[in-house]
C-alpha cells in the first residue's frame, strides 16, 4: 500500500519586474516636470524673471527670496513665519532646496534625498498656507510631496534619467543617494 502525498506543490510568485515602458516612461515625465517646477521657482526668485518675482527683488541683485511670501502671511502660524523673512539664512537655506531637488529630479539622481529635502520644504510651504482655503487638509504641497515619493519608491530616474550611472559609482553604504 502506497500513500498519497496530499501537500499543495508550493507555490513560486515571479518576483515583480520593471514597471512596463508605458508607466516608466509617464513617471519620468512627471519627474521631470515636478524637478521643473522647483527649478523654475529658483531661477524666477535668483534672477528675478518678472513673473513670481520682479527684477529688481532678484536674489542677485539683493533682494530676498523669502521675504514677500513670508512677510505677506495672515494665516495661525504667520507669527512663527513672518519672523523668517528676509533673514540671509532662511534665504540661503530655502534657495538651495529648491535648486538640489530641482536639479536631482531632472537628472533623475538621489530621489530618495529629493524627496525627503522636498517634502520638507512642502510641509513648511503647507504650513504656511494654515487654514488652507478650499480643503482643511490637502492642497498642492501635500500632492507634491506625494508625488516626490511615488517617484523615488518607483525608481523613476532609471528612465530617461542618471540613476544606473549613479548607482555604478555611488559607494554601497550611499546607495540610497543613487
Amino acid at each position: 500500500m502506497t500513500a498519497l502525498d496530499i501537500r499543495p506543490e508550493p507555490r513560486t510568485t515571479p518576483a515583480p519586474g520593471p514597471a512596463p515602458i508605458p508607466a516608466r516612461r509617464a513617471l519620468a515625465v512627471l519627474r521631470l516636470l515636478l524637478g521643473l517646477v522647483f527649478l523654475w521657482a529658483f531661477a524666477d526668485k535668483t534672477f528675478g524673471l518678472g513673473f513670481a518675482t520682479a527684477p529688481e527683488r532678484a536674489w542677485i541683485t539683493g533682494g530676498s527670496p523669502t521675504a514677500g511670501y513670508l512677510g505677506s502671511l495672515d494665516g495661525v502660524l504667520a507669527p512663527a513665519f513672518t519672523a523668517l523673512a528676509g533673514q540671509g539664512w532662511v534665504d540661503v537655506a530655502f534657495m538651495l532646496g529648491m535648486l538640489a531637488v530641482g536639479s536631482a529630479l531632472v537628472l533623475g539622481v538621489a530621489l530618495y534625498a529629493a524627496a525627503a529635502g522636498g517634502t520638507s520644504i512642502m510641509a513648511l510651504m503647507w504650513l504656511t498656507s494654515l487654514p488652507l482655503a478650499n480643503n482643511p487638509l490637502i492642497d498642492e504641497h501635500v500632492i507634491y510631496a506625494a508625488a516626490l515619493w511615488v517617484l523615488a519608491a518607483t525608481g523613476a530616474g532609471h528612465t530617461w534619467g542618471l540613476a544606473r550611472l549613479a548607482a555604478t559609482l555611488t559607494p554601497r553604504p550611499l546607495r540610497f543617494l543613487a
